[in-house]
Formats: C-alpha cells, structure tokens, sequence
C-alpha cells in the first residue's frame, strides 16, 4: 500500500513492554506506518536502545506526536497516566485512541470508551473512536466464561486459578519481579480483590444481566516471563459435549480463540495473539483451561486487533505469529 493510504500511528509511552511488543508489530504491519513513538525518559534515543530486540530492524528515536499527523494513538504509560495525558492533551476529533492502561475499562458517567475485548464487543469497536484494551487476567478469564453467560447458563459461582508471567508486573524492577526472588517460586497476590475484577463482572453482566454470583479469582506469580495459563471451575447442568459445541459455536467466527480437543499448555500461545481454551466435565462441574500470552492477546496483540477492527481491516492482519513451541 502507498504510505500515503497508510494509517499513521503514535505511541505514547513508549519505553514499556506493551510499547515494545505494540512497535514489533505495527513495524511490520502492512497497513500501518509508524510515525511517532514518545517516552519522556528516552527522548532523542534510539527505539533499539530500549527494546534492544529491534536492533537493525529500525533506526527511529524516541520524540513526541504530532497529532496532526497521526490517525491513532495508543496509550502505554500505565494505570492512571492515560486520563492526566488527555486532560492535558489536545488531541483533534480525527485522532482515534487506543488505551492500554486500567483508566477506562469500567463503565461510568461521562466515559466514552468501548471496551475492547473482540469476542464480546467487536461491533461496537468497528464503529468506536476510543477502546479501552482489556486486562490481561481479564481476557484470559472472560474468554473462559462469556460464552456460558452468553446462553444464560451462567447458574452458580465461578472458582477460579490463574498464573501470568514476570511481564505482567511491568518492566519496572520490582521485589516480586526480580530473577533471583521469581525464578523457582511461586506466590498468591490479590487473592479475592484483583483490579480485573471489575471489569469481569461488567463483562458477564453484558451478556447475562442477572449474574449474580461470586467470581473467586486467584492470582498468581508464575517464574516464567510470559504468558497467563487459567484454570477455571463451575456448575454446569449439561455435558462436555454440549458446552464444547456451546463454546465452538460462541467463537466460530472470532478467528483468533479456539476450542481444542486435546489439553492444552501454555507455549502453545506464547508470541501469538491466540486464545486456546479447553473443557473437561467432572461430575457436576465443568472446567475450562484458558491461555494466551498476556503481552499479546493480553495487551499489545488485542490492541492492534482492534485497531484493524476499528479501521475495516482483516482483524488478522499484522497479527500472523507463530508460538514459540519449544
């Protein structure tokens, strides 16, 4: 395509994980030019001195956006960043956003964000000028559980276990990020009270507005980088067999979840921006296994799919990678 039909995209943010993995996609992305990416701490460097993957795949720096050069914009600078960058940011009426952080996920007065998760909302965000991009707890979790609240068999409380890698956390250093702190090591955070909570339950009250009951969410700190594997339990009155036609049927035309047959393990998405989900009945109880890679279909990948939602492309496009396999 011409760069002149090209969709001009800006990041802001743009020295963090998802900004690193947002640049290694749209870089490559057919319909996409990358005009712009801003970091206040590494302005006038190199991307490759930051996201040292990118060495010899671009020589662009760090500097800020011109907004009256660019179509969309994604927000990378974190949990509560996004609202305090608009409300002292002039951004015109042609300019689309995408944010990545927490800041409007949540439905409230005056918030005009769809909320980006594809399989729930994607005629919403053909037609939106802002999404809020999903949590990555959350997509897992929600990729699990919509397409049973979805058919109203939604009927009793949800158990829930999930694991995410270092990346979740930030690249920021932390206590609980550290190599010699996680690698051999597990641990329970947030356990109850995860800030994706919210949003879950928004979600499945979307789709089936009398859900009441508890989701009881157990996070943990996995020691691997990335990825989020989520172990998910609740009464179902039919069988396998029928929640697994229920669920195929549910994402016969999201291209990017399926339904296996086979257990699944997490490598398998590693690097993609798939959702891999798997069933198993026991007694009255019906389990779903659910991964992605949280970076991707968790964050960056998600967001780059609603961007081509958004502006008519193959939701696809870009967004072809293979797992990471071994």
């Amino acid at each position: 395509m011409p760069e002149a039909n090209k969709i001009r995209v800006g990041i802001v943010g743009g020295a963090g994980y998802t900004a690193g993995e947002l640049i290694r996609i749209l870089l490559y992305h057919p319909e996409v030019i990358l005009k712009y990416i801003q970091s206040s701490s590494n302005s006038g460097q190199p991307f490759a001195a930051v996201h040292t993957d990118l060495l010899g795949d671009t020589d662009m720096v760090f500097k800020d956006v011109n907004y009256q050069d660019t179509d969309i914009v994604f927000l990378c600078s974190g949990h509560g960043k996004s609202i305090d960058y608009l409300n002292n940011t002039s951004i015109p009426d042609h300019t689309k956003i995408i944010d990545l952080s927490h800041d409007f996920r949540l439905k409230r007065a005056g918030n005009d964000f769809v909320y980006g998760l594809p399989e729930l909302n994607r005629e919403q965000i053909r037609v939106a000028t802002k999404i809020a991009n999903p949590g990555c707890f959350a997509t897992a979790i929600q990729l699990a559980l919509i397409p049973l609240a979805s058919a109203g068999v939604l009927i009793d409380e949800v158990h829930i276990n999930a694991i995410t890698g270092s990346t979740g956390a930030g690249q920021s250093p932390t206590k609980t990020s550290h190599f010699s702190w996680r690698d051999n090591n597990l641990s329970v955070y947030k356990a109850f009270e995860h800030q994706h909570l919210g949003e879950i339950y928004q979600s499945l009250c979307q789709t089936q507005p009398d859900f009441s009951k508890d989701v009881n969410f157990i996070p943990v700190r996995g020691n691997h980088t990335r990825g989020i594997f989520v172990t998910a339990y609740t009464k179902f009155d039919g069988s396998v067999e029928e929640a697994n036609e229920l669920f195929r049927k549910f994402y016969a035309t999201h291209p990017f979840v399926n339904v296996a047959s086979e257990n699944i393990d997490m490598k398998q998405v590693v690097n993609t921006n798939k959702g891999l989900l798997y069933l198993e009945k026991h007694g009255s109880k019906l389990m779903i296994i659910s991964c992605i890679d949280n970076l991707l279909k968790g964050a960056s990948g998600q967001a780059v799919q609603n961007m081509n939602l958004m502006y008519g492309i193959d939701e696809r496009c870009g967004l072809n990678l293979k797992a990471i396999g071994f």
